[in-house]
């Protein structure tokens, strides 16, 4: 894919901004700062720059890039809740299938999915996803019925109970039943590009979406993908995703990116990816990261199992946070919570000025 314009991939984060007037920009309004950026060129150079002063030699598009950048992202609204993105913000993930990768057919029935989702929630995860198919490398597709069936009872009972619940899925009739029954957030791997009417629902609700990109379809995904540079393609690919859903009716503040870890990726782009994550604040979206218990952690740690990857899952969520992502989908919810927390406050202390 040809590359058209100049991308800026911030770097070089610092611990404070006290002292550094003008020399650091904050990232996305959270609590990160950065002294540097890297320009990532059309013809494939990367030009590191200091912050300071960089902004004099921005065009129009790159000065967007930049506002999108350091502009802090307004709180995540699920019906009744307020979900602050200015910190991250853990996902906790509840697979209500027989097959996926790492927890499927872990739950005997939709009272168990929904116990497990209410304890996750109680363990300090702000949204509970809530899916019904496996989309893993190599999984069968399923029919919306069965879909609707193993989540619609789970998700009831997680948002009666005061939970915010996203629902994972690709089709529109699982959305709108997923939607009555109360989640508030969909959350679709294929951004909105599997079922012709997905995009209708989710304008129509005025719900929030995660637009996540993918290579292919699960059955086919990990057969040989390619990418002449994954980081800018997947830029360019969630750019225009966003565009048309936005074109769409879907209003542009209730969309979520996800650059799609390990959807259509080797271990080698996905590490790419997770180097490079901050250059995708500049789309101006809310970031999802789901590295969860994913098989690059196998692939790095003599093919553990999945339900080995417990510190490799927790290395990504921290990578992620580094780089100011917002929301990170685990499995593991109270281990990821207290890393997180643990991060919270290396960050609270740095930014505490001193006197």
């Amino acid at each position: 894919m040809a590359k058209t314009r100049t991308l800026i991939r911030p770097t070089a984060f610092v611990d404070s901004p006290f002292g550094h007037d003008g020399k650091v920009a904050r990232l996305a309004g959270g609590l990160n700062w950065f002294a540097s950026a890297e320009l990532i060129h059309p013809d494939g150079r990367r030009e590191l720059c200091a912050v300071e002063g960089i902004e004099s030699r921005f065009d129009d598009d790159l000065a967007a890039q930049w506002a999108a950048l350091t502009s802090p992202r307004a709180p995540l609204v699920l019906g009744n809740r307020r979900i602050a993105l200015d910190q991250p913000q853990v996902m906790g993930i509840v697979n209500v299938t027989p097959d996926s990768f790492s927890d499927g057919g872990q739950f005997a029935d939709s009272a168990a999915a929904a116990e497990a989702g209410a304890t996750m929630a109680a363990a300090g995860a702000a949204i509970i996803d809530v899916g019904g198919e496996s989309t893993r490398p190599g999984a069968a597709m399923v029919w919306e019925g069965d879909e609707i069936e193993r989540i619609a009872p789970v998700i009831r009972q997680l948002a009666t109970g005061g939970a915010a619940v996203s629902v994972d899925t690709r089709k529109a009739d699982v959305m709108t039943a997923a939607l009555a029954a109360g989640a508030r957030l969909v959350n679709d791997v294929s951004a909105l590009t599997f079922d012709p009417r997905a995009t209708e629902v989710v304008a129509a609700a005025a719900v929030p979406v995660v637009l996540m990109h993918h290579l292919g379809d699960p059955q086919t995904m990990q057969d040989d993908p390619r990418y002449d540079d994954v980081l800018v393609e997947v830029y360019d690919w969630l750019e225009t995703r966003i565009a048309a859903a936005a074109k769409a009716g879907i209003s542009r503040d209730k969309i979520l990116i996800d650059p799609g870890f390990g959807f259509g990726k080797t271990v080698a782009h996905n590490l790419a990816l997770m180097n490079g994550l901050a250059l995708f604040h500049s789309l101006g979206c809310p970031l999802v990261i789901g590295a969860s218990r994913k098989r690059t952690i196998g692939a790095l740690s003599n093919e553990a199992p999945a339900d080995q990857r417990l510190a490799g899952s927790l290395a990504f969520a921290l990578k992620a946070a580094e780089q100011g992502a917002q929301i990170i989908r685990v499995h593991d919810v109270p281990e990821a919570v207290q890393a997180l927390k643990v991060w919270r406050g290396l960050r609270d202390q740095a930014l505490t000025p001193r006197v």
